[in-house]
This record gives C-alpha cells, sequence and structure tokens, in this order.
C-alpha cells in the first residue's frame, strides 16, 4: 500500500526502516506523547522487534510515514471488537525534524480516508494527551470533533494526565452487508 500526499507517502514498513526509526523514534519529545509500549531510549533492537511484527502482520495496520524517501514516522490503527467492530483507534507520531510542516495531518488524512473505504470502518478516535496541542490540532485539521475530555485516564511517566477523545466518523459507510 502507498498512499500519496504533497507533503509524504504512508507506506507499509521495511526492515531496511530500522536506522531511519531509530534516528527519528529515539526522542524523549516523541516518547513522552506516546503509549508506554513505545520505548525511550528507541534502541535499533526496538526497531527489529517493531518491524519484524509489522512487516510479518497477516493484515497490515502500521505503516510508515516516508517523507523524502525516508521513514520519518508511524501511523496506524487498532480495530476494536464486539459491537464497537467497526470502530477504530488510530495513532501516529513524526520525528522531531519534520514537525510543524503538515506531516502528520497528512498522514492522518490519508490513512482515515484509506481506511474508511478499505476496512468500512464508521469511526476513527484517537486518544492524545489533552496538554499535547500539537497532536490536537493534527486531529482537528484532519476532521477529527472532540467528544470529551477523559480526567486522569492515563498515567505517563508517573503522572495522572487527562486525555481528550478525537473521532471522526465515516459518511459513506457501507454498513454491516457493504
Amino acid at each position: 500500500m502507498h498512499l500519496h500526499g504533497t507533503h509524504c507517502v504512508v507506506r507499509g514498513w521495511r526492515m531496511s526502516d530500522a536506522v531511519a526509526l531509530v534516528r527519528h523514534g529515539n526522542s524523549l519529545e516523541v516518547a513522552r506523547q506516546l503509549r508506554d509500549r513505545f520505548p525511550h531510549p528507541y534502541t535499533k533492537q526496538d526497531a527489529q522487534r517493531f518491524l519484524t511484527f509489522a512487516v510479518g502482520a497477516d493484515e497490515p495496520t502500521n505503516f510508515a510515514i516516508d517523507v523524502d524517501g525516508e521513514a520519518a514516522g508511524a501511523i496506524g490503527y487498532v480495530r476494536s471488537a464486539d459491537v464497537e467492530r467497526f470502530s477504530a483507534e488510530i495513532g501516529y507520531w513524526l520525528g522531531e525534524a519534520h514537525w510543524g510542516r503538515g506531516i502528520a495531518t497528512e498522514a492522518v488524512q490519508l490513512v482515515t480516508t484509506y481506511v474508511f473505504d478499505v476496512a468500512n470502518l464508521l469511526r476513527l478516535f484517537a486518544l492524545p494527551f489533552a496538554d499535547n496541542a500539537a497532536s490536537i490540532r493534527v486531529l482537528e485539521k484532519a476532521g477529527f470533533v472532540c467528544e470529551g475530555i477523559l480526567r486522569q485516564s492515563a498515567v505517563k511517566y508517573g503522572v495522572p494526565r487527562d486525555q481528550a477523545m478525537y473521532a471522526r466518523l465515516n459518511q459513506r459507510w457501507r454498513g454491516v452487508d457493504g
């Protein structure tokens, strides 16, 4: 899969992305805004472990954000289950060298369109930390709407943090049999 935008390409991962993944992912400023499963420091072993998982997935849901021919970040989604099976959480990060250029917004827009069309999801949601103004801006520019604040719903580096619930609905959803 290759989704082409003006600022980036969203594509499948390659094992050869390990060096770039470490270069852009080994940042405390990146890690502090992500779930604990994203380690800091981010090592070559972490990159190889992740890439083995992502490249070998039967149904790819994790993608590289490629800027100028290099994996500069990641974007993916996790499907929900049961009555929420047409919903998924979207997550993303971008290396600091590329912040403030519209790249993350474009990647979120590209993946949202792809997931709505190909996976026939009804809803995508994100849970950025409520004080992460940059990520919230990305979501809002990509058409996501704030549905509320989850007070002290997460603990990062030992500190309770609020999360914002952002979502976007698929206006072209084809229904269960679609």
